[in-house]
């Protein structure tokens, strides 16, 4: 196994596939490479998983048993740490593995904008960044809080599941806590950190009614709350957590949300021209218009705003796109195709 993790990060894989029936596989660039040509049977991906657990401090897999998945981190001194998601398939055990350096990486060379990383500037309310699953956004959010943790004295806490960076203490107290192993649920850290002195607040993921209704409400009482949501574009994530809550309490969760919703950063990995994979980028902050458009439920007319506020640190996924064109670093065809609105690209581009 420490083989296996030592080889995918020398390769420079983003994730390892530990599954049933397939050879070990590594993500390179996007790209899902065999690592050999032996398939592996069921006995050796239990056997691969059973020392990923004790590599992982000898946890218990009674949680893997009796519910069918199960996420673990683990590391290896001097090489990296590593995101472990374990699952039952077919009767057998598979994994997916993300590697995670050990350093928070500088990010100008992630390439994350400089208005992403002024978001450590904020005080209070509630910042998210969002993207489908491995767009990059636990990069970004540990970015942000090594800015904050560079220059500002704060407490910052993070519940995280399961942790990936380790911040160590700068300027500020850092205290990272693990789902499952620190604290029992996401909602029962949040409340517990209220009472923990916080100045800043992350947040691995709004899941739930009540994470997201719990999270709203540290924001509204003077933290700064950072957290994600699977979802594309702002207008998308604004309608997301708005749809959580019931109807009839909707357009009181309109006005919370326009008060404390600071920032919406979306992202996604695109290819690029080089082979490897490039982030795109939208940006919104919320300005008055904004705000009285969640308060009035237009949230349709948000990426209209967005797209005519660049004074304003603001760009569209469709702007962050022909930027990265005209650069040279992605081709036409992966523009339009990673477009929202593929046909509006291809107008553009004529």
């Amino acid at each position: 196994m420490l083989n296996f993790l030592t080889d995918a990060v020398e390769k420079n894989a983003s994730d390892i596939f530990i599954i049933p029936g397939l050879p070990l596989s590594y993500k390179i660039n996007g790209k899902i490479l065999p690592y050999g040509d032996h398939k592996l049977l069921p006995t050796e991906t239990e056997a691969l998983i059973e020392a990923l657990y004790e590599l992982s401090n000898h946890r218990s897999m009674d949680k893997l048993h009796t519910h069918g998945d199960d996420d673990l981190s683990c590391s290896i001194q001097g090489v990296a740490r590593f995101r472990v998601s374990i699952m039952k398939q077919r009767g057998t055990l598979a994994a997916v593995i993300r590697v995670v350096h050990f350093e928070v990486p500088r990010p100008e060379d992630m390439s994350i904008p400089p208005e992403v990383i002024k978001i450590a500037n904020l005080k209070k309310g509630l910042v998210l960044v969002t993207g489908a699953a491995g767009s990059g956004k636990s990069t970004t959010l540990a970015c942000i809080i090594d800015e904050i943790n560079r220059t500002r004295n704060s407490h910052i806490i993070t519940l995280e599941d399961p942790i990936e960076y380790l911040h160590r203490h700068n300027h500020s107290v850092v205290t990272q806590r693990e789902i499952g192993l620190d604290t029992d649920s996401y909602v029962n850290g949040l409340v517990a950190s209220l009472r923990q002195a916080p100045d800043v607040i992350l947040l691995g993921e709004m899941r739930d009614f009540d994470t997201i209704k719990t999270a709203m409400t540290a924001a509204e009482t003077g933290h700064l709350v950072i957290s994600t949501l699977h979802t594309i574009g702002a207008a998308n994530s604004i309608d997301r957590i708005i749809d959580v809550f019931p109807p009839d309490g909707q357009q009181q969760i309109r006005v919370q949300l326009a008060m404390v919703l600071q920032a919406v950063v979306s992202q996604q990995l695109v290819p690029s021209s080089d082979g490897s994979m490039v982030p795109a980028f939208e940006i919104m902050f919320l300005n008055d218009a904004i705000r009285t458009m969640v308060r009035e439920g237009k949230i349709h007319q948000i990426d209209n705003v967005i797209a005519t506020s660049m004074a304003e640190g603001m760009t569209g996924m469709n702007n962050s796109l022909l930027r990265l064109l005209r650069e040279g670093k992605i081709t036409r065809d992966t523009c339009i195709s990673c477009s929202s609105d593929p046909e509006q690209m291809q107008m553009r581009l004529m």
